[in-house]
């Protein structure tokens, strides 16, 4: 609430006319979403008034506004469909029961500032996600695009081969209605972006049907409709917390609460930046969770941030929390005057609008970036992708999320390491990677750019028993460390055992340039005790002077490489 003592007439004025932006913007979205969710159309509407206005009493984001989304419905309906049938009131009491433990589990992490957590899901995974939301979307609205009875509860492929089969059921008039409204989007968007385009597209399909029906007759052309909405406040509801339907929804509830934050975050943190201020995300997760909670006592299924309606919160000059809180108490006061309408809303017209939702939320732009940029994040991306098209939907997050764990530990595992030389080219004999500059026949100095783990340990030892098969004279070896950041039990025995190894040769084993942070660890871990702890040096001149006096003058005397200054000297 540290906005609210800086609020003034100018904030009012500016928040007001946002608000009455959102509120036509939320009105159709809401109903498509709950079409979306296997909800009846009106808890769309209920699920953006209390949820956002908590969401934005309590968040740190000033534009960022709550509600139904298109990625929860999908969650929602692909997850609960297989237990209850869509629309029933079994199926909503599943529904506000997922809604109420989401909002627990955000407000726990919230409480416990784990806001950083939203940072372990990769933009390739949303991105994927998100495409494989919207293909599914799109499959699902067939039935009601073209006028056919199918089951559209399955995967995709089951829907696909529903829906050939009863190719020759096909409502021609359906199917006019739902391109009609389609066309009308699209044109709208195109050539009068200033206009809210899903609107036109419901009131122009909507008007397409009514003219076949006038024309055709409603026994002809058989457009259905969604049928009129209850025009009364959000009714009381209550989750139904019995130990079967917390186990059987866990899963999905922690899968929505990552996909939830993550986007709400993310669309937080993005206007954040383009408003100049910061947002907290452990606030922002708590906001979040209050909002689902209160939601599933007021017949609002699982909300989170929406990308269309905070965007347009944005754009319409919404300085504060307060435009989201307006819009949601506008909300409530229209929704007695527009639910009546619904009754002349083919469910035709709603397809051809949720085609265009599912469009619009495929970023082909970053997809083709993600292709040229890199292969790990294409494998990512098609991991996630196909997981959710043939896979249970909130599956296809864990997979995006484990497969990008996976490729980073594979990455760090494999720390680079560089053979490094004094370099008489360069001030003071800087240390350079070129190969052609002469090596010291006794003294192997390299830098390895990463941290010693259990998953590293492997991959640097092997590098440790190359050097010394390959380079026996070479019996020093020095490290330069200022690219490892810490080590662990395993990386500190590592290094002990390197040390031991060259001790036992007639050598030793240095570090150069040691991190604050690294010597803490190693001392904990007790890596250098004793002697090893003298081998240990902060610059490089201390420790090349204090190598040289360990080295065999033998075989000095008759080195013909002679690339320090301790060699020169002598």
């Amino acid at each position: 609430m540290t906005w609210l003592p800086g609020v003034g007439r100018t904030e009012i004025r500016a928040d007001t006319l946002a608000a009455i932006t959102g509120v036509i913007v939320v009105l159709p979205q809401a109903v498509a979403f709950a079409t979306i969710a296997g909800m009846p159309p009106q808890y769309g509407l209920y699920a953006g008034m209390v949820p956002a206005i908590v969401a934005a009493l309590f968040g740190s984001s000033r534009h960022l506004v709550s509600g139904p989304t298109t990625a929860a419905s999908v969650v929602l309906f692909s997850s609960l469909s297989v237990m209850a049938v869509p629309g029933t009131p079994d199926y909503v009491t599943l529904a506000l029961t997922l809604t109420f433990m989401v909002g627990v589990i955000e407000l726990a992490l919230g409480l416990a500032r784990m806001g950083a957590l939203v940072n372990f899901i990769s933009h390739s995974v949303v991105v994927g996600f998100t495409a494989g939301a919207a293909v599914l979307i799109a499959a699902k609205q067939l039935k009601h695009f073209f006028g056919v009875e199918i089951d559209s509860s399955g995967h995709l492929h089951d829907i696909l081969i529903h829906f050939g089969q009863h190719l020759a059921e096909i409502n021609p008039w359906a199917t006019a209605v739902a391109l009609s409204t389609l066309l009308i989007g699209l044109a709208v968007k195109r050539w009068w972006p200033k206009l809210p385009y899903m609107i036109a597209a419901m009131v122009g399909g909507s008007l397409v049907a009514a003219g076949l029906d006038l024309v055709v007759g409603p026994e002809v052309t058989r457009i259905a409709t969604v049928g009129a909405l209850p025009a009364g406040l959000p009714p009381l509801s209550a989750p139904d917390l019995t130990f079967d339907h917390i186990r059987e929804l866990a899963p999905t509830a922690l899968a929505v609460t990552l996909f939830a934050l993550t986007e709400a975050v993310s669309i937080g943190r993005s206007l954040a930046a383009r408003g100049g201020y910061r947002i907290d995300g452990s606030q922002e997760f708590v906001g979040q969770g209050l909002s689902n909670i209160a939601g599933s006592f007021f017949s609002g299924y699982v909300a989170t941030g929406s990308f269309n309606r905070s965007g347009v919160n944005f754009a319409a000059g919404a300085r504060t929390p307060l435009a989201a809180i307006l819009a949601g108490v506008m909300l409530i006061g229209v929704v007695p005057l527009v639910a009546p309408l619904a009754v002349w809303l083919p469910k035709a017209a709603m397809a051809g609008l949720l085609f265009l939702v599912a469009w619009g939320l495929i970023d082909f732009k970053e997809i083709r970036h993600i292709i040229h940029s890199s292969k790990r994040e294409i494998s990512v991306l098609a991991v996630t992708l196909f997981s959710a098209l043939f896979l249970e939907l909130e599956l296809a997050i864990f997979a995006g999320v484990l497969l990008s764990l996976v490729l980073y530990l594979e990455r760090t595992s494999k720390p680079r390491v560089v053979t490094l030389n004094p370099d008489p080219r360069l001030p003071n004999r800087a240390f350079s990677s070129e190969p052609d500059i002469a090596q010291c026949p006794q003294l192997r100095i390299i830098r390895i750019d990463g941290s010693l783990f259990f998953g590293s340990v492997p991959h640097v030892e092997g590098i440790f028993d190359q050097i010394r098969e390959a380079y026996p004279d070479q019996k020093h070896l020095a490290i330069v460390a200022d690219g490892i950041n810490f080590v662990d039990l395993q990386g500190g025995e590592a290094l002990r055992r390197e040390f031991a190894r060259r001790r036992a040769a007639g050598g030793g084993l240095y570090l150069i340039n040691v991190k604050q942070g690294l010597w803490e660890d190693m001392e904990r871990c007790g890596c250098f005790d004793g002697d090893g702890a003298r081998n240990v040096f902060q610059t490089k001149s201390a420790a090349i002077r204090a190598i040289y006096q360990k080295l065999d003058k033998a075989v000095c005397k008759g080195c013909p490489r002679p690339i320090f200054r301790e060699c020169g000297a002598r």
